[in-house]
């Protein structure tokens, strides 16, 4: 889950307590800063002060929640945007742990076995659990140019042994549709392993040549999707949930249940190459 900051209407008298309650946190947090940045021995890094309480704030709330700064945005998008050169995984930080969220399919972390949920504890001999790692720590270890090596030492399960892997890196294909065939007559299977910007153009290609191929029904397998855009899933629950006029609200637990913060309409006038 990315974090944006914006500005949004102050709701009516229902919220003011919960007003009053968020600005008494806010103002304990600047005091802080404002204490550190004054009275600490040593002279001190606020901006990075301030990001490690972001970082850690989130932590510990669930392992979706994430902080990716700008700065880092553009690398952690590529999964979702292109090619890239490097082992072929998706990651979050967890606790301070690299955690798999899955490798790319046709990948060379997918081809030696690595899989959803293992935790990197070290690369190329450097431990790298618990120690503060950042994305862009993640990118300086694991990216890297087509053919070059690196070992990391995997934790998976409840196993008390790490498994060792050598990756050679290599260029990734950025695919979401990982197979498209008939998997009986009349029965088409599409397997979406990710929710990205090319999705529903490769949706739609391996849609039609199945319909060449004689499909009347359609078998859409999610199983391993590690996720991705959110507009993009919504495009694609669009087309298989006719009728469903609102087909997605988003709302803040604080928020009122008559104002949602953000909801998506179908549009029900569906065209001929809807499915």
């Amino acid at each position: 889950m990315l974090f944006a900051f914006m500005t949004v209407p102050a709701w009516s008298q229902d919220s003011e307590i919960e007003d009053t309650e968020f600005e008494a946190q806010g103002q304990k947090f600047n005091t802080l800063l404002y204490y550190m940045d004054q009275l600490y021995v040593e002279d001190t890094d606020m901006e990075s002060l301030v990001e490690t309480a972001i970082v850690n704030m989130l932590e510990a709330m669930d392992p979706h929640s994430v902080y990716i700064p700008a700065e880092d945005l553009q690398e952690a998008d590529e999964p979702l945007n292109g090619n890239f050169e490097g082992v072929g995984i998706q990651f979050n930080i967890f606790r301070d742990t690299i955690m798999v969220v899955s490798p790319i399919s046709g990948g060379p972390s997918e081809k030696l076995g690595i899989m959803s949920g293992d935790r990197i504890v070290t690369v190329d001999g450097e431990v790298v659990a618990g120690t503060g790692v950042t994305n862009k720590d993640v990118q300086r270890l694991l990216k890297g140019p087509k053919g070059t090596r690196v070992t990391v030492g995997i934790k998976r399960g409840n196993d008390p042994e790490l498994l060792e892997f050598e990756i050679i890196r290599d260029k990734i294909p950025i695919f979401s549709v990982d197979a498209s065939f008939m998997a009986a007559p009349g029965i088409g299977y599409i397997k979406v392993n990710r929710f990205a910007r090319s999705t529903m153009s490769e949706m739609y290609g391996a849609f039609a040549q199945l319909q060449r191929e004689g499909m009347k029904d359609l078998v859409l397998d999610l199983q391993g999707n590690g996720g991705g855009m959110l507009r993009t899933a919504i495009q694609m629950a669009d087309e298989f949930l006719p009728g469903i006029s609102l087909l997605f609200t988003q709302k803040a637990v604080n928020s009122p249940e008559k104002t949602p913060t953000r909801a998506f309409q179908v549009d029900l006038k569906k065209d001929d190459s809807s499915f």
